[in-house]
Order: C-alpha cells, then sequence, then structure tokens
C-alpha cells in the first residue's frame, strides 16, 4: 500500500505538468535486450498485476472529454518468435491454426487432446513456455507451479521430445554465441555475450540464458520500434486526429479524437499485425477506453 501511495499517487503528482500530463523520457541505449526504456518518470512498471495495482491506471485519461486513448498489444509475441527462430514445426502449426498456444503445449506435454486439457495442465504448460527461452530449472519451474522437482523435469523433457526444434535452437544458440562472442536479433541487430568466457560458471551459466533469450527478447523489441514508425506515419497520412503516445514492451498506446478512434484503431492493427512477416501471424489486440483502466 505504502509503495503503491509513495509510488504512483505521489510520486506521480510531482511528474506532471502544470496541464496534468506527465512527461516521460525514453532511452534506447540503456536496456542491453534494445528495449526502450522508460524513466522520470518510468511508465512502463505501472501495475497490472495484483486488483488494487490496477487501479492506478485510473489515473492515466485521453487529454480531454472528447478524446479517448486505444491500446494495442502484441499477443504472446516473444513464444511467436521463439517458433519463427527456431522453426519448430508443432508450434508454427497451432499459431498458424489460431490455437491457444498454451493449451496446445499442455496437449502435447501430457499427451490429452486439447479438449481434455484441464486448468492445471495449461497453467503448467504456460510456465514451461515463458519460462525455458529462460533456461527455466527443474527447480525455479517446481517452486513456479507447486510440483516436484522430479515432474517439473518430467514436464521440461516431454516439452523439448514434443517440440524438438525448439531445444534444437537453443542449444544451437548457446554454441553459436560461444563461437561468435554474440547473438543476432531477425533484423541483425548484435549483443555481445563476454560472459560466455568466463572462469566462473554461475556468470558462464547467465551468459547461455542471454544467448538463448536476447534473439527472441531483441527481435520483439526491433519489431514494436519499427511499428512505432509505421504507426506515427500511417495516421499521419490518414490525417487523423490521432497519436502515438506511449510504448510499454509490447504495447502501443494512441490518444483520438472519439471521431477518429475508430480508424486509428485499425490503422493501429494493420500496422503492428503487418510490420514483418514471420512464419506465424502477429496478433495485435487492440481496445478503447477513456482511461488507460478502461482499455485493460
Amino acid at each position: 500500500m505504502a509503495k503503491l501511495r509513495s509510488t504512483y499517487c505521489v510520486g506521480l503528482l510531482k511528474a506532471a505538468d502544470e496541464k496534468g500530463r506527465v512527461h516521460t523520457v525514453f532511452s534506447q541505449t540503456t536496456a542491453v535486450t534494445g528495449r526502450l526504456a522508460s524513466s522520470e518518470p518510468n511508465l512502463q512498471n505501472i501495475p497490472v498485476r495484483t486488483e488494487l495495482g490496477r487501479e492506478m491506471r485510473r489515473f492515466f485519461v485521453a487529454g480531454s472529454p472528447d478524446r479517448v486513448l486505444i491500446d494495442a498489444d502484441y499477443s504472446q509475441i516473444e513464444l511467436r518468435l521463439l517458433a519463427h527462430i527456431a522453426g519448430d514445426s508443432e508450434m508454427i502449426k497451432a499459431f498458424k491454426e489460431g490455437m491457444d498456444i498454451h493449451t496446445a503445449t499442455a496437449s502435447q506435454v501430457f499427451g490429452v487432446p486439447p479438449e481434455k486439457v484441464t486448468r492445471e495442465m495449461r497453467k503448467s504448460a504456460k510456465a514451461v513456455n515463458f519460462g525455458i527461452v529462460y533456461g527455466i530449472s527443474e527447480f525455479s519451474l517446481a517452486a513456479d507451479i507447486g510440483v516436484t522437482r522430479k515432474e517439473a523435469g518430467e514436464y521440461i523433457k516431454n516439452y523439448f521430445e514434443k517440440y524438438n526444434g525448439i531445444s534444437e535452437y537453443l542449444h544451437a544458440a548457446v554454441e553459436s554465441a560461444r563461437a561468435l562472442g554474440y547473438v543476432e536479433t531477425i533484423f541483425g541487430r548484435r549483443r555481445y555475450i563476454p560472459e560466455l568466457t568466463s572462469s566462473k560458471a554461475a556468470i558462464r551459466s547467465f551468459g547461455e540464458r542471454v544467448a538463448m533469450n536476447s534473439p527472441i527478447q531483441g527481435s520483439s523489441a526491433d519489431i514494436i520500434k519499427l511499428a512505432m514508425i509505421n504507426v506515427r506515419n500511417a495516421l499521419k497520412k490518414a490525417g487523423l486526429d490521432a497519436r502515438l503516445i506511449l510504448q510499454i514492451h509490447d504495447e502501443l498506446i494512441v490518444e483520438a479524437s472519439e471521431k477518429s478512434a475508430k480508424a486509428a484503431a485499425e490503422i493501429l492493427e494493420r500496422e503492428m499485425e503487418n510490420v514483418v512477416h514471420l512464419s506465424v501471424p502477429l496478433i495485435a489486440e487492440t481496445s478503447t477506453g477513456k482511461s488507460w483502466f478502461e482499455c485493460k
């Protein structure tokens, strides 16, 4: 409660200008992944996971009563990039068919038809899906989903058996990074990983996780930046009373007049989904509201 009050109530009031507007500072070179970093104030860490924290998003409103916020979020972009970069046929097939990827993974890992996947199975599969590119261990997965280390180990083993293209990619990514000293995004942007040559096992292990994840997280960062350019240009070309005002990693927010909102939302979705063509579709989900809270 004290943290929410000091950071998001008192802190944001201090940061606002005389019109009640908050202006963040974006840096392109702070985050090693290539993501934009926000500071003074940081608008990329506004809470969303807890009910009380989400209430803070009510503070963020359009500039006047006749304007709205349009929020567009990439759906599971990192998993889509993993499927594309690894070239895993099973995961590519699931995304192309529009399946819920966590249900599809649960079906593969637990060996049951998708319609028989339980809520718990899906929850476990989701943890594996998101943890796998961060080199999740049996220990961490067991703690995350409340199972034994042996069960967690089985989940990971089954995952790699069913998605063997991902297993091969992760191994190859580490070997390539060791040989070259760096990894690249799908656009060729490099991240050097000196940690891989460290004499300390823990630091080398960190370097291996970076080698697995950086091409995916870095490519995601590249895609959203290209989308920002395309969205801005398309809104301008359409002559709409709308402008891009915020980026939160995989999410873009546009402020628009009510009469321009529908057209602006269509442009936002179109430009985000077509910024690059992968072996799986990119999906952007849009919502509109008077406040950021309403958008979510």
